[in-house]
């Protein structure tokens, strides 16, 4: 039978996993807002078109400590905002419970760090939603990587952001007791995730995160300068006052290069273009691949979950690549004057 699902955290994330759960059917919902569960349970209904006739019909619980003890649980997906992040797993993983827990997983490398002990004293999965990875252009990319027709990769330059909207600074992602940070722990944790995927770990960490637009005590931009062991580079460039949505990576080898661009949505058509560079060097031989179609990254992100349990294999990325994210951002964040409270020091803000 496929596994039970619980989803912890109904908002706009959990209703993108809830319609993304191939192999997996849902049981219970949970919210601190009861009538948000109760909504997703309902649409998940038999004879509602989520849900298959003989599909038992979702419950919402008003307590989360429920969803994650239920006998008919196997996984739990954790879309909670970043404060209750680790308390949730931690309570999945003591409850036997295998886990797909947002990024960034935790607001600290100190929060994380149980959840690495429980999982492996236990014997469970934990596999962190960095669902870029997933993305057909990406996906892509690292196949060409991992072919070698790229040649030895030297650098990684990403920029990615948005524009915020009217109230952003009141929202809970500036509030630093429930994000942990800002722009940089948010899309920042991504683009280091996937530099990672490209280039490997990083040793070395400089940068800068700084609030210049929004009123609020967490950053709203953040550069950042990694090196790996072997001296490759990512720069990389965050923002939430970027206005016009955007994501761009670009990967450069030593016989070419992969510039991709585009999450669909907001972010533009998701297209990747290779550029060859030939013997002669010149112009380069130019191919590039277009994504129109929706975004499926949530649904193999899942699907991939559900082969790492058949075949029990540790999940990729999973609670070790998010400490990785989060141990450069908490040196950037180090480096930029932040206390331990994630608060900016006074000559940081505008």
């Amino acid at each position: 039978m496929s596994p039970g699902v619980a989803i912890v955290g109904c908002g706009l994330i959990g209703r993108k996993r809830a319609v993304a759960l191939p192999g997996g059917r849902l049981v219970a919902c949970a919210d601190l807002v009861l009538e948000r569960a109760e909504a997703l349970a309902r649409d998940f209904a038999p004879g509602t078109g989520a849900a298959g006739p003989a599909t038992p019909a979702p419950v919402a619980v008003p307590r989360w400590q429920e969803a994650v003890t239920r006998p008919d649980v196997d996984i739990v997906i954790v879309a909670t905002t970043n404060e209750s992040l680790a308390e949730v797993t931690r309570a999945a993983l003591d409850a036997g419970k295998h886990v797909l827990v947002e990024k960034p997983a935790a607001r600290t490398v100190a929060e994380l760090e149980p959840l690495v002990a429980t999982a492996r004293d236990r014997g469970l999965r934990v596999r962190v939603g960095f669902n870029h990875r997933y993305h057909p252009a990406l996906q892509k990319a690292h196949e060409i990587v991992a072919s070698g027709q790229l040649g030895p990769l030297m650098f990684v330059r990403g920029r990615y952001g948005h524009g915020g909207r009217v109230g952003y600074d009141k929202e809970w992602r500036a509030d630093p007791a429930r994000s942990g940070g800002g722009e940089l722990i948010d899309q920042g944790v991504h683009l280091i995730d996937l530099s990672a995927w490209f280039l490997g770990p990083f040793t070395s960490m400089a940068g800068f995160a700084a609030t210049y637009f929004w009123d609020m005590p967490v950053d709203d931009n953040a550069f950042l300068t990694l090196r790996t062991e072997g001296g490759q580079c990512a720069f990389l460039h965050v923002s939430c006052s970027e206005w016009k949505n955007l994501f761009s990576l670009e990967i450069y080898g030593r016989t070419g290069k992969l510039d991709l661009f585009g999450l669909g949505g907001s972010y533009g058509v998701e297209r990747i273009t290779w550029y060859r560079m030939l013997p002669e060097m010149g112009p380069p031989e130019t191919t590039s691949w277009e994504y129109p179609r929706g975004d499926r990254s949530w649904a193999l992100e899942f699907a991939e979950f559900v082969e790492d349990l058949r075949q029990g294999r540790e999940p990729n990325p999973g609670l070790a690549e998010a400490k990785h994210a989060l141990e450069v951002v908490e040196a950037i964040y180090r480096q930029s004057g932040y206390s331990d409270a994630r608060l900016p020091a006074p000559d940081s803000r505008r």
